[in-house]
């Protein structure tokens, strides 16, 4: 059956990526007509971030058109390759401004924490969704937890503390979401927080950027330059702006203009009203239709994968965003589906091809199964949830039987669904116990 596109979670990460060719060509032309490495072309990053978008494009369709289900069998082997390239990278990657967060192949140049980010989300979409019966059980979380210190670790070693915070909130976030105890979520949390604290203030120049944060202005030539250029940028622009192409901090004042900055010159140029809050009220839709779309999905794995991705992506851009509005310390994280493209962008779009995957899974038919559903909760405990399963499973295999569309239904195959919704066994006899029957592998029946 084929699939139907999501047009409504589509539009809010096209505004956003129209957006991006737009900024990052304003934002990068002084830098690109006034540099020799650019050949002195001011649309030298514009092409290039078009052709990152056309490469995340085709990464969308791909995502899109896949079967999830086949690709979830290889989540293990995928998150051990993302082990192997994050292990890569620190032996034999590219280091820039004291980090070493780059794999140069031939003439492209790939960050593997842009890939470990998507790969481990996909990891647990699978691990949790197999625990679902398990997930209240600390034990039995160990080995996934013990993965994600590792991708963890991995990309803090680079070292890269914003993307590392981004990955460990995603996971506190699956774990809610697949119904993790709630005290070992605080008990994570805090531990989180300490091994943070404990990250900064063994790296000395991470001591200054949070004393940077605290008061830009005691080193506003050192550490807090770029933050208080940061706020000149956004106070100039003001409610209307001072005109697309009108920018004065892109001439060289604020560094990382049309990158992990890239919010403050769009402020700049266009204001509050045509630049900053468009764009919040882009990532706020695109966080509820993405929340929609995993608690309106029935399969276990797919909900989860689809929650992963959607917090991953909109608290990366939360993050950016307070960084660039003084909010939170500087934390070197790109604007999804606005700065200037490369990894980030590509693993965005297969990203959103993932998650326009999962929103246009064909719909079952049959006005039994729907009412049949409407008992099943979504999320929490229930007491009846693993017979629900059960009777919506059988449900579900008759209705995708064709006997209905070919129109050869037997009323006594009809007779049996309702008398399985009823608990009882084709015949009228009684249904023993569900907890005896091998529980379906593609139900969810939260604890």
């Amino acid at each position: 059956m084929k699939k139907k596109f999501d047009t409504m979670l589509f539009l809010p990460a096209l505004g956003l990526m129209a957006y991006g060719v737009v900024m990052v060509f304003s934002a990068s032309c002084p830098t690109a007509a006034l540099s020799p490495i650019c050949n002195f072309d001011p649309y030298f990053f514009l092409k290039r971030h078009v052709l990152w978008l056309l490469i995340g494009f085709v990464a969308m369709i791909f995502a899109y058109k896949i079967d999830l289900k086949k690709w979830r069998k290889y989540s293990l082997i995928i998150i051990l390759i993302t082990l192997a390239l994050l292990f890569t990278v620190l032996i034999f990657g590219e280091t820039t401004l004291g980090a070493t967060r780059r794999l140069k192949l031939g003439p492209i140049t790939f960050q593997p924490s842009e890939f470990a980010k998507i790969a481990l989300v996909f990891f647990l979409a699978d691990a949790l969704a197999r625990r679902r019966n398990q997930v209240r059980n600390f034990k039995k979380l160990l080995s996934v937890l013990v993965i994600f210190a590792i991708v963890g670790f991995l990309i803090e070693k680079q070292p890269d503390l914003g993307t590392t915070i981004v990955v460990g909130s995603t996971t506190l976030a699956m774990l809610f979401l697949a119904g993790a105890n709630i005290f070992h979520l605080i008990g994570m949390t805090l531990v989180g927080l300490l091994v943070a604290v404990s990250r900064i203030l063994d790296e000395p120049y991470r001591i200054r950027r949070i004393l940077a944060f605290l008061n830009p202005w005691e080193d506003s030539a050192g550490m807090g330059y770029q933050n208080i250029q940061s706020y000149i940028a956004l106070g100039s622009g003001g409610l209307y702006g001072v005109g697309l192409g009108e920018s004065r901090q892109k001439f060289f004042y604020l560094p990382e203009k049309f990158t992990d900055f890239i919010f403050a010159i769009t402020g700049e140029e266009l204001g509050f009203y045509y630049g900053t809050l468009p764009i919040v009220i882009l990532f706020i839709l695109f966080l509820v239709l993405g929340f929609r779309i995993a608690m309106k999905t029935r399969d276990p794995f797919m909900s989860l994968l689809a929650g992963g991705i959607t917090f991953m992506i909109t608290f990366q851009a939360f993050i950016n965003m307070g960084v660039v509005s003084g909010i939170l310390p500087c934390t070197g994280i790109t604007l999804p589906f606005i700065s200037f493209g490369g990894s980030s962008l590509v693993f965005t779009l297969f990203s959103l091809g993932m998650l326009l995957n999962i929103a246009g899974q064909p719909k079952k038919k049959g006005n039994k199964l729907k009412q049949l559903e409407k008992r099943r909760p979504r999320f929490g405990p229930r007491e009846s949830a693993e017979h629900d399963s059960i009777v919506i499973e059988k449900a579900e295999n008759f209705f995708d039987s064709g006997e209905i569309e070919s129109g050869e239904i037997d009323s006594e195959e009809i007779e049996n669904v309702g008398a399985l919704s009823k608990g009882e066994e084709p015949g009228g006899k009684q249904c023993e116990s569900s907890s005896q029957e091998e529980e379906p592998e593609d139900t969810y029946t939260p604890q």
